[in-house]
């Protein structure tokens, strides 16, 4: 059998109720998780622009804009609200695929599954499929074969299993939706592209996403795919594309992200937060980490978010100079702040031949600083929201209670954890409810008003 045959038999015949309990938490972890990065990135200029284009491209319809009164298509919307959570870079990543399948596969199936009133169980196995086809096509392409690590390349297969499923198409269909979306998706950039990161392009998400709901449709009304798209064992591993499936989840192996930039600079953030001391100048940071991470624009002056995204320098001065509040998420003022960008022109990066193999399956760095008193040395291999370092429950509650204290009035905070919480039992109508906004929302709170229920997820395979 074709492997994109293969893994359209699992999309279509997986019983929703051999779902496993830990999986589920897991994924409403995720979706608390990603609606927070949407959040915080909602009045961005990328998803502005997102929202502004999806309505007027795409047109009106009943598919939700989340935390707005907007709604669209189901392809207008999906983009919309896939744009603004990957607009901060702060959205959920996978190592092996080395990139960020949530973005994509979450908007995509709550736009499908608010179109057709897919049950709550349909949509949490949608959700699960969507990870699982796209993280094994992404992470059964050998390293040397990858011209670039944009998400943008492989999620659309997530797209359109979601989508498939939740339409419920048969394996037929699927795997020609598969093939269309692989075939169709956004080339995006290659690595060598200079300054990419720094546009609002970035990883290419939106399209992918937009490519994968419409390649599931456009099969359902007959259109074909190139079904052997999968089968260059040169290109794509076989057994990581299909053996075992089922046996294990692969958005159980997503990590979570505690700072608003690139996975790849997150170890030398932690390591400067632990190592930082109040009060004291900051004389030399030198930075060694994996020879990928050279590829970042690391631009030391950036004009625009997405360029502070992918820039050790003007992250690691931040984080240096303002701890790990600035980076939850970084605020537009900073992108001119002269204690930044001063810092930003002294830090020293440079790839280490210690960390020449650890990519994709690990992100470390070196931090050497010195603050007054000698230099002082500290290596992290597993940043802060890894699998083998996770962030609690209670943890990804505060961050999205950080990120999204700006654009979300602390009532409206307590209702999408309520809703979330719920969302198993309660399903879709209260979520979506939460997900619009209401001007009310947005006053003060009377004095002595009782919070809501506080979010109570609490699994122990959390990413």
């Amino acid at each position: 059998m074709r492997a994109i045959s293969e893994l359209a038999e699992f999309v279509s015949s997986y019983p929703a109720s051999a779902l496993p309990a830990a999986t589920r938490r897991t994924i409403s972890l995720l979706i608390l998780d990603l609606i927070g990065a949407t959040a915080a990135g909602l009045q961005s200029p990328l998803a502005n622009a997102a929202r502004k284009s999806a309505l007027e491209a795409y047109g009106d319809g009943p598919i939700s804009v989340w935390l707005t009164e907007n709604h669209s298509s189901v392809v207008g919307a999906a983009m919309a609200n896939s744009a603004a959570a990957s607009a901060l870079d702060i959205d959920d990543g996978h190592r092996g695929a080395g990139g960020h399948p949530g973005s994509g596969v979450i908007p995509a199936a709550f736009a499908v599954a608010q179109a057709v009133d897919a049950s709550v169980s349909e949509t949490m196995v949608a959700i699960a499929l969507g990870y699982e086809i796209a993280l094994r096509i992404a992470s059964s392409r050998p390293v040397g074969t990858i011209d670039t690590y944009a998400t943008g390349r492989w999620v659309g297969y997530g797209a359109a299993a979601v989508a498939c499923r939740l339409l419920g198409l048969g394996a037929t269909e699927t795997a020609h939706a598969l093939a269309i979306a692989g075939s169709e998706g956004p080339i995006v950039f290659l690595t060598a592209t200079s300054k990419f990161e720094g546009s609002t392009v970035k990883e290419g998400i939106p399209p992918a996403v937009v490519a994968g709901i419409t390649a599931a449709y456009r099969a359902r009304a007959a259109a074909t795919g190139p079904l052997d798209l999968l089968d260059d064992n040169d290109r794509f591993a076989r057994h990581l594309l299909t053996d075992n499936l089922g046996s294990s989840w692969e958005v159980q192996k997503c990590y979570l992200k505690p700072y608003a930039c690139c996975r790849y600079i997150h170890a030398a953030i932690d390591a400067i937060l632990a190592m930082r001391r109040d009060g004291q100048e900051i004389r030399k940071l030198r930075i060694e980490t994996f020879p990928q991470a050279m590829r970042l624009s690391n631009e030391r002056a950036p004009s625009t978010l997405e360029g502070g995204q992918y820039s050790f320098y003007f992250s690691c001065a931040l984080a240096a100079l303002y701890g790990r509040e600035a980076l939850l998420p970084v605020q537009l003022e900073h992108l001119t702040d002269a204690r930044v960008l001063e810092l930003a022109a002294r830090i020293e990066l440079e790839p280490s031949s210690d960390f020449a193999s650890a990519f994709p399956a690990a992100t470390p760095a070196r931090v050497v600083m010195d603050q007054g008193n000698g230099p002082e040395e500290m290596i992290v291999r597993h940043p802060l929201g890894d699998v083998a370092n996770p962030l609690s429950t209670d943890q990804v509650v505060e961050k999205f209670k950080n990120i999204t204290r700006q654009n979300l009035h602390p009532q409206w905070q307590d209702e999408i954890l309520t809703a979330i919480a719920d969302f198993e039992t309660a399903g879709f109508p209260p979520l979506l409810a939460t997900l619009s906004r209401r001007d009310s929302r947005r006053s003060t709170p009377k004095e002595g008003q009782e919070p809501f229920a506080a979010f109570s997820i609490h699994s122990t395979n959390s990413p």
